[in-house]
């Protein structure tokens, strides 16, 4: 299929680099930064345009993979086109695409990317909405070209996932740099905290999080939560971090459970 990725950051160097493997054509990837799209249009054999003037219509499908405050901007500059036009959102409703194009859908993929670390796309699972039936249809057949895991999953239920993604991935990882802060200022180094994580981690993969909770909130041990808060009395902000998450572990551990 021939495919051009609207985009140069994460998201889109490895959704490019997947398609690309998958035997698609690149046709073209846009950036406004001239550098950023020659250099991933460089790794997938494409043209690389800073301008949405000289988009090549010659494409099967447009894949945007802009800031979400861009999308509807950039999807209507390309609906001309007519062409079908995905984004790659958690967070963004498909209307955002609809009003401009009934040839729409969604492309997110559910993993944490990064430039500088490779991921094996064949396992990121990615969740799929289409205008209708047939749109719906075509990209799971392009999905599955590139991973093994592909979910029909609506705007609304999408945007649940992307909530709680936000609270698997990007809070535990700032809360790994407040440990690794807390460490330097006391000479140690994160490294000995990386077995820990990976224990955590793993353990997470077998069990229901909850079922292996552990810690001073979990057993309810007043003394040393006390103390964890003395020692953060120069840092109001993390004390406040720690009484909200150590009392949703000690709500959690009494069986309380969101409400629906």
């Amino acid at each position: 299929m021939n495919i051009t990725i609207i985009g140069s950051g994460n998201v889109a160097t490895h959704m490019a680099a997947a398609f690309k493997n998958a035997g698609h054509r690149i046709v073209q990837v846009y950036s406004r930064d001239m550098q950023h799209a020659a250099l991933l249009a460089y790794h997938v054999a494409a043209e690389a345009v800073d301008n949405l003037d000289n988009i090549n219509p010659d494409t099967g499908l447009f894949v945007v993979s802009v800031k979400d405050d861009a999308i509807t901007t950039v999807v209507k500059a390309l609906s001309a086109h007519k062409k079908l036009i995905v984004h790659t959102s958690g967070s963004t409703d498909l209307n955002s695409l609809l009003a401009f194009t009934p040839k729409a859908g969604v492309f997110y993929p559910l993993q944490t990317f990064s430039k500088i670390r490779e991921v094996d796309f064949r396992s990121v699972p990615l969740c799929l909405e289409g205008a209708d039936d047939g749109i719906l249809a075509d990209l799971k057949q392009l999905a599955f070209t590139i991973s093994n895991n592909v979910y029909s999953v609506n705007s609304a239920r999408r945007k649940i996932l992307h909530l709680a993604a936000v609270f698997a991935c990007n809070f535990p990882n700032y809360l790994y740099g407040v440990a690794q802060d807390l460490l330097a200022q006391n000479q140690m180094e994160f490294n000995m905290l990386r077995p820990l994580i990976l224990e955590t981690a793993q353990k997470v993969l077998e069990q229901e999080p909850r079922n292996v909770q552990t810690g001073p909130a979990v057993r309810n041990d007043e003394g040393t939560m006390a103390t964890h808060m003395q020692m953060l009395n120069e840092m109001p902000m993390l004390q406040e971090v720690y009484t909200l998450l150590s009392q949703g572990i000690i709500k959690n551990n009494k069986g309380f459970t969101a409400p629906e």
